[in-house]
This record gives C-alpha cells, sequence and structure tokens, in this order.
C-alpha cells in the first residue's frame, strides 16, 4: 500500500482516487502518523458492508406502533 502526507494527497487527489479505484488504495499520513486511507468503494463495502431492510421491516420500526383493523364489510358486487 502507498503512503503519501497529506500535503501531497490534496495535490493528487484526483489520481490517487483512480488509483484506488483499480486496487491500489493509499494511506495518508499527518504528521508522520496515519490519519487516512483511500480505497476502492468494493473494499470500502467489505469493510462496512449495507444492510438493505425491505419494506415490512421498515414499517415495523415506527415508534408509535401500528394497529390495523380489517373492515368486515363486504366488498362491492362487480358486474364482469
Amino acid at each position: 500500500m502507498k503512503t503519501v502526507q497529506l500535503r501531497e494527497a490534496k495535490a493528487r487527489l484526483s489520481a490517487l482516487v483512480e488509483a484506488a479505484g483499480n486496487g491500489k488504495p493509499t494511506t495518508i499520513t499527518r504528521h508522520g502518523k496515519p490519519a487516512a486511507a483511500i480505497v476502492s468503494v468494493e473494499e470500502l463495502q467489505k469493510l462496512y458492508p449495507v444492510k438493505r431492510r425491505n419494506f415490512g421491516e421498515f414499517l415495523l420500526t415506527y415508534p408509535g406502533g401500528i394497529e390495523l383493523e380489517r373492515d368486515a364489510s363486504p366488498s362491492r358486487d362487480v358486474d364482469l
């Protein structure tokens, strides 16, 4: 993994982002200590997977709870 100082990273950000997209991550240092890293989105998603909820799970998170009552009246007649 390549290491660059923050000053150099600011000047070459576009090139570093392109390199990360090609699978070559870069560590950015500040005052000689690692401070950040530029990695591809694929690598980022491996480290921090995104859990997507379905619509039913989303509705169940409603803070007030949901109580639904079914209308017992018969449905309307339809002539086909």
